[in-house]
């Protein structure tokens, strides 16, 4: 079956089977692999991509349920003003450890700040909820919100 998308602002069409997860289709089909496999379960937050502007894990959202959507993945994100906020921050903090988890968390990061230009920190907390980091840099990522905050606000 033909499925049509548009990822990073491109119309793809993808010849696959609608129940497959759009990680796969992402990385398999696409090469689009900065966005990672984790638990497949929705649980640890590293397949993160925005569907339509909302952040969904893409390794239990099936391939037809973005039909049509406009999807942005990590290698995309930083056409946008969140995005490139929270990609600068990230690198200016020195958030990453391991890094596996990045990729998800810049998403949700991006997500919160696309509709929130001022979280407090139980906001950060509540968005970055989902998104599970095994080195613990929670407070480096928290700081990094904020720094992109302050970009944000300034017009960066």
């Amino acid at each position: 079956m033909s499925i049509s998308l548009t990822v990073n602002g491109k119309a793809v069409t993808l010849a696959a089977d609608p129940q497959m997860p759009l990680l796969w289709a992402l990385r398999e089909q696409l090469q689009l692999t900065g966005t990672k496999f984790g638990c497949g379960m929705a649980l640890c937050g590293a397949c993160t991509v925005h569907l339509d502007g909302q952040p969904v894990r893409s390794c239990q959202t099936p391939l037809a349920a973005a039909a049509g959507k406009k999807i942005t993945t990590i290698e995309g994100v930083g056409a946008t003003p969140a995005g490139r906020a929270v990609q600068a921050a990230w690198l200016k903090i020195d958030v990453p450890q391991c890094g596996y988890c990045q990729s998800g968390q810049i998403m949700s990061a991006c997500a919160l700040l696309a509709g929130k230009k001022k979280p407090s920190d139980g906001d950060i907390d509540n968005a970055m909820s989902g998104n599970i980091c095994r080195c613990g840099t929670y407070n480096q990522i928290r700081a990094a919100i904020h720094d992109a905050s302050a970009t944000l606000a300034k017009g960066g």
